[in-house]
């Protein structure tokens, strides 16, 4: 039984054994217990060997480490050796620099402060040669500061005499040239859109013409337009002759602003938008000046005509029937026998059938007179009802919401007294005119009463 026992221990230490070694080559099977107690005592010597040699490498490999080690170390004292090197030159450059430069400050004295002067005067020349009219024929200039501004704001290098005198010359270039009046051919946008070379008249620095319409700059992108919309008739006829001549003094519609008062100009709305501004009130109230016209020109003719007739027939004794000093006068030939009171109702009858042909249309004329400003006033009226609905729905917030009523209520006004002024002085002539030719049928009906009576006594 004790056999059997030591028997199974052995096997079990035999296979924990070929357990730890199973890395090694696999032994052949024991053939019986002295094969495997032998195989037992060379595993152990193997293990044994294999550790010996395990703990020399681990020794040889702590020499190894403990001379990389050392070299580290070595390596790390020499960079803070280096790193206490450049501290100190780092310091010492760092002293020289501040005296370098307190040197430069001194250096320079008042030369700083004319550099900020020229920088300040480079930037401020740019953005003048930027929206000049000279730089539609001169390109390039206001680049040329910029550029030349910033090197002197961003650089410690100071600016070269040439660069300064470049400058000088640019603005003495700038005054030279808006004293002048010069041509030059460039691309000009018209109106349509198309693209043309045409030959440009610069005025000083305030305008450019080309075939006799005024030109616009545009400073963004270089290019030189005609303006969609021009000034009136006057100011086109002085660009025409300021483009046709060449020397000698022509009246030339100039500004002074450089194109500010110009666009302000051209804004302006013409007598045709005035009047639509008027709406249907302003239309009424020329429609009735334009019959009011009609009626005093045809009654200023008429009484002219008859006038002459009139002053013709005062200096002949035989009566005319073409005229109404005539017919009046030929009454008394038609009633020879009439006695004095009899032929003086004629006579009146006479020139109250005259009157009607000479007075025509004057009543026309005098309402015509009377109700132009009331037209006028009308249109006043709904003109502020719109401006007041206006208020109403978007408030006060935007005057151009507000502007289509109060010009309709200002135009209509304007238009009324223009109609009601010139409608009244023509009636009140063509009146005049009237009532002395009446006058003359009555003086003249009188004279022939006075004849009579004097015959008949």
């Amino acid at each position: 039984m004790l056999r059997h026992s030591l028997k199974k221990l052995t096997l079990a230490a035999a296979a924990s054994l070929l357990a730890m070694s199973a890395s090694a080559a696999k032994p052949q099977d024991p053939i019986n217990l002295d094969q495997l107690l032998q195989q037992l005592q060379q595993g152990q010597f193997s293990q044994s060997e294999e550790n010996k040699a395990r703990e020399a490498r681990f020794r040889q490999q702590e020499a190894q480490q403990e001379q990389i080690l050392q070299e580290a170390i070595a390596q790390r004292n020499a960079l803070e050796q280096q790193a206490s090197d450049l501290e100190t030159q780092f310091e010492g450059n760092e002293t020289r620099l501040a005296e370098l430069e307190n040197n430069l400050e001194q250096s320079m004295g008042s030369l700083k402060e004319l550099f900020g002067v020229l920088q300040q005067v480079t930037s401020d020349a740019a953005g003048k040669f930027q929206n000049s009219v000279i730089s539609a024929q001169f390109p390039g200039r206001a680049e040329q500061l910029s550029a030349l501004a910033e090197k002197v704001g961003n650089s410690s290098k100071l600016p070269s005499i040439e660069e300064i005198e470049t400058v000088w010359f640019a603005l003495q270039k700038e005054m030279t040239e808006s004293g002048k009046i010069a041509e030059f051919t460039a691309e000009v946008t018209e109106a349509d859109g198309e693209k043309e070379q045409q030959s440009v008249v610069r005025v000083g620095s305030f305008n450019l013409v080309a075939d006799g319409n005024y030109l616009e700059y545009n400073s963004t992108t270089g290019n030189i337009a005609e303006l969609v919309r021009q000034p009136a008739g006057r100011y086109l006829d002085s660009a025409e002759a300021i483009q046709e001549v060449d020397s000698g003094v022509v009246n030339f519609g100039l500004d002074p602003t450089g194109g500010s008062i110009l666009g302000l100009l051209v804004q302006a709305p013409s007598l045709k938008e005035r009047v639509q501004q008027g709406g249907t009130v302003g239309y009424i109230i020329l429609a009735l000046g334009v019959v009011g016209l009609l009626f005093a020109l045809e009654r200023f003719v008429s009484l002219m005509l008859i006038g002459n007739k009139v002053k013709r027939q005062l200096k002949k004794p035989q009566p005319s029937n073409d005229n109404p000093l005539g017919r009046v006068m030929l009454i008394k030939d038609k009633y020879p026998q009439a006695d004095t009171e009899t032929l003086e109702l004629k006579l009146s009858e006479g020139i109250l059938r005259e009157v009607p042909k000479i007075t025509r249309n004057l009543t026309f004329i005098k309402i015509i007179s009377v109700v132009a400003p009331l037209m006028g006033l009308l249109g006043t009226v709904t003109g502020m009802i719109n401006t007041f609905q206006a208020i109403t729905l978007f408030g006060t917030g935007d005057p151009k919401l507000m502007a289509g009523g109060i010009s309709q209520a200002l135009v209509t006004t304007v238009l009324g007294l223009v109609v009601a002024i010139p409608m009244t002085l023509l009636f009140a002539m063509l009146h005049t005119r009237s009532k002395n030719m009446i006058h003359i049928l009555q003086e003249q009906a009188s004279g022939i009463i006075a004849e009579r009576s004097e015959r008949g006594a």
